[in-house]
């Protein structure tokens, strides 16, 4: 059983033990996030079809050729892209690009592939758009598009700069900026008339949630939009959409609506009460559970206007997917691809790297937002 089957599998559990009703259930899911989630996936797989991701990879990679380039284009560019758009995403298009260029240029591809990991984990912390726990706090909190990424968008660029420099330091070899030879660059394929719509709708969709408009509805109408063409089938976009996590959010609303209701996490109350405590508990349940479900269970000790806590929240939740190789999906999804092509990448390799940059960006978090 998969994370999406277990979810389901408790909640029909809870229902026949009469802990609640399927009407109880049902009321429990956040149709918010459902549909937002599922909008800006849409919009993901048009981008991703249209050919968006890697040209703009591409285009940055073209800048440069040298090991150091490399490594700082690839962060910068991963990060910036993660902010806006979901993570997994990605992680899932960068990884065998990087993988192709790494072999090209007879490069390690381990640091490059552990910038891929921690870049989209890191960027992703920058806006509601990023990731989706971000956007469970912004469903629960009702903090703006343009205040989360205010408040949290310079802890995510500090953080890229750190991700940069401890490379440089476990990796030698990624210090040299004499450029290697030019390698043949992967073949491109764009479908320019989908790609122009797709890139006008997502601006306007940017520019929509800069501005304040509500992010669910103008998501929802910016994939609706997208879904009236004939360049593409409408079933090739809806395979994309991850329907398992989408079962999986439904699934942990209903799980977490008993949890709740029986009372079962009182004791954590008062960690959470605390800046430092909710750290700590954040970042410990997002590598026991995930970070998703650790945002579901915790948002009730929470008060709406407690922005401080919310930020806190997001953070350590996010920053704690780079703790473990299985702390993020864009970790795992990056492992998986980095395998199907010959390219092995230990728990242990990932840990020298992922404990210290987890540890001294949340305490960067910590000093930004409790200041």
């Amino acid at each position: 059983m998969n994370r999406a089957t277990i979810s389901l599998v408790g909640s029909a559990i809870l229902i026949a033990l009469g802990t609640l009703t399927l009407k109880e259930a049902w009321g429990a899911i956040d149709a918010a996030t459902i549909v937002f989630l599922l909008s800006m996936m849409v919009v993901n797989a048009y981008l991703s079809y249209a050919g968006f991701f890697k040209l703009a990879l591409l285009y940055l990679l073209r800048l440069t050729r040298s090991p150091l380039g490399l490594l700082l284009l690839l962060t910068l560019g991963t990060g910036v892209l993660s902010a806006f758009f979901l993570n997994d995403t990605l992680a899932l298009v960068s990884t065998p690009l990087t993988l192709q260029l790494a072999r090209a240029l007879g490069l390690n591809p381990i640091p490059y592939l552990l910038a891929i990991a921690g870049a989209t984990n890191i960027g992703s912390l920058a806006t509601l758009s990023g990731n989706p726990q971000n956007i469970l706090v912004g469903s629960y909190s009702g903090i703006s598009y343009l205040a989360f990424t205010q408040a949290l968008a310079p802890v995510a660029i500090l953080g890229l700069g750190l991700q940069i420099g401890l490379l440089w330091v476990l990796y030698p070899e990624v210090r040299s900026r004499q450029p290697c030879p030019s390698p043949q660059m992967p073949r491109l394929r764009l479908h320019r008339p989908l790609l122009i719509k797709t890139l006008i709708v997502t601006s306007l969709l940017l520019i929509a949630f800069v501005v304040g408009l509500p992010l669910t509805e103008s998501a929802f109408l910016a994939a609706a939009v997208l879904l009236i063409t004939r360049r593409i089938k409408p079933q090739r976009v809806l395979q994309e959409v991850d329907w398992s996590l989408l079962v999986l959010f439904s699934g942990l609303f209903i799980l977490t609506y008993c949890v709740q209701s029986l009372q079962l996490l009182d004791y954590f109350g008062r960690w959470v009460a605390n800046p430092i405590g909710l750290l700590i508990v954040t970042t410990g349940l997002s590598n026991l559970i995930s970070n998703v479900p650790t945002v579901l269970l915790l948002q009730s000790f929470i008060a709406q206007d407690a922005t401080q806590s919310w930020l806190l929240l997001a953070a350590s939740s996010t920053l704690a997917g780079n703790l473990t190789l299985f702390g993020s999906v864009a970790n795992l999804i990056m492992v998986e691809a980095a395998g199907s092509q010959g390219y092995s990448l230990s728990f242990w390799e990932h840990l020298r790297f992922g404990v210290p940059l987890t540890l001294i960006t949340l305490v960067v978090t910590y000093l930004w937002v409790v200041r």
